[in-house]
Parts: structure tokens; sequence; C-alpha cells
């Protein structure tokens, strides 16, 4: 070994782990985006069958499906009665952590008697 290269594998190894170190932050936040995109369909779906349950009962559909929506960590973009019982909601929430960098978490939904397809 030249003493040229002495030290070339230290340099090297910590090369290496930087890399693994910063695909193992990209991987969690990739996985943490994923988390969010979950929890706001899950929003999306309670919120329109929440709706589309108080249209039947007589109530207007979009204001329970707010409130359904915020119970569950999301903000309603949009709802609306789609006619024939069926109401669409479309929900956006936040991503935490080191995937707030990557933006909002968007999901629709939309749900009301099966007889209204």
């Amino acid at each position: 070994m030249r003493p040229a290269d002495q030290g070339s594998g230290t340099v090297l190894a910590l090369g290496l782990i930087a890399v693994a170190l910063v695909l193992g932050l990209a991987l969690a936040a990739l996985s943490s985006a994923q988390g969010a995109r979950g929890q706001a369909q899950t929003a999306a779906d309670l919120a329109a069958v929440a709706g589309a349950t108080a249209l039947q009962g007589g109530r207007d559909a979009c204001p329970t499906a707010h409130e359904t929506a915020e119970r569950n960590g999301a903000m309603v973009a949009a709802c609306a009665e789609q006619g024939d019982g069926v109401v669409r909601v479309d929900v956006t929430r936040e991503a935490t952590g080191w995937a707030g960098a990557l933006g909002t978490a968007r999901a629709a939904a939309r749900a009301g008697p099966a007889s209204a397809r």
C-alpha cells in the first residue's frame, strides 16, 4: 500500500454511510407521505358516507361531511350533492414531519345508496 492511499478506505466508508443515510431519510419521508395519503383517503371516505347518511335523513350533507373530515384530521376542499342521494367529497391533509416538504395529501370519495350507481 502506498502512503498516498492511506485513509482512502475511511473516506469511502464515510461516503457510503452518507449515501445510506440520505436514502434512509428519503424513504422515511416517502413512507410518511404515503401514510398521509392513506389518512386523507380514509377521511374522504368517512366524510362522504356521513354526508350521504345525513342526506338520507333529510339533513344537508356538506356540513356533516365537513365535521367528519375535521374529526379525522382533514379539511374539505370541495363537497357536492350529485343527485340521487350521492355525495362527493374532496379533502386535503397536511403531511407532517419530513413528508411536509413533499406537499399536501389529497383524496376524493363518493358515497350514496347502492341504487344510485
